[in-house]
């Protein structure tokens, strides 16, 4: 176990709010983090849906993985949720209730950077609740052609990714995050999505991305060799950077932090949740550990965590609900 894990849950100090684009709908959204209490997780309201309840952050709730990380139930859905999630684990935060105006998370500068500093401002609250960490005992691996993630035992969470792509500009880029560390603001938080040219002008075409410009998105010149955002990269490596980020984001969906070593391949957000599966497939791959204060250090004590209704999949962290048909 990390020596530096709180073993205590966190919510925020008081409400945060912020207002931005729909990296697809183009429209406005206006957005607000609320405080929550012990054993809540992260919960999505729908202002502007009448009685539509909530979507616990939980990757059984995930219904579209194209283009972003989309959660539903059967009122309405919530896109483009990684970054913000990503931003909700860098600074430490268990359990928030999210609320807002339309179905997607604001895409900001397509970074999880304007979150991170809006969670890091409005500061956390130590609540008296322990967490429930899921640690990972044995290796577990997801393949997808020639994509593919393992996660191994680790002793904190990690993540190294590596991404191949044939052009001048990206080539192979391989990056790793430890969270122990301490960097999520200086390492990925400011990692922007990225994509080519041409694409986005056929998402354009298709009636997506009609929020998407210079200012949130890395657009990679048709001769492959250049960006053209004028300010060009934050870092060298930004691209596989950012798919750190969109990793780290969408395994907080397993409902507990986790303890293990993620290596990745050439994967996306559908690749994520094929790896959530496989390790909701293994149950003697991993075991849920109950968080205990003993004076200066943290001990830890195995405790059951399979549920007939899960399928002897991981339980949710926080109050385990059977999945909705989305609309």
């Amino acid at each position: 176990m990390s020596a530096q894990m709180d073993p205590y849950q966190h919510t925020l100090r008081k409400s945060a709010s912020c207002c931005g684009v729909g990296l697809h709908s183009g429209r406005t959204v206006n957005l607000a983090i609320k405080p929550a209490p012990v054993n809540n997780g992260i919960r999505f309201f729908r202002s502007d849906v009448p009685n539509g309840g909530h979507i616990q952050a939980y990757m059984d709730r995930v219904v579209d993985t194209q283009l972003a990380t989309t959660l539903g139930n059967e009122h309405f859905r919530i896109s483009t949720t990684e970054h913000l999630l990503a931003a909700l684990r860098g600074v430490g935060i268990d359990n928030a209730n999210v609320e807002l105006d339309s179905g997607e998370i604001p895409i900001m500068d397509g970074s999880a950077e304007p979150f991170f500093k809006l969670l890091k401002m409005t500061g956390r609250s130590r609540q008296n609740g322990l967490k429930k960490i899921l640690r990972i005992i044995k290796p577990v691996t997801h393949k997808d052609g020639d994509k593919h993630l393992t996660i191994s035992p680790y002793n904190g969470f990690r993540v190294t990714g590596e991404i191949c792509f044939d052009d001048t500009l990206i080539k192979k880029q391989r990056f790793t995050y430890d969270l122990a560390a301490d960097r999520f603001g200086d390492e990925i938080a400011r990692a922007r999505t990225f994509g080519y040219v041409e694409q986005v002008e056929e998402l354009w075409a298709n009636g997506l991305a009609l929020g998407s410009s210079l200012a949130n998105v890395i657009a990679i010149h048709w001769n492959r060799k250049s960006v053209l955002n004028e300010d060009g990269l934050r870092y060298d490596d930004e691209f596989i950077r950012h798919k750190v980020l969109d990793l780290v984001g969408d395994l907080t969906l397993l409902g507990y932090p986790v303890l293990g070593h993620v290596t990745a391949y050439k994967v996306g957000h559908t690749q994520h949740l094929g790896l959530m599966q496989a390790i909701a497939a293994a149950p003697d791959c991993w075991e849920i550990v109950q968080m205990k204060k003993n004076g200066q250090s943290t001990a830890l004590s195995r405790i059951a965590a399979k549920s007939r209704e899960a399928g002897d999949a991981p339980v949710p962290l926080f109050n385990y609900e059977p999945r909705a048909s989305a609309a």
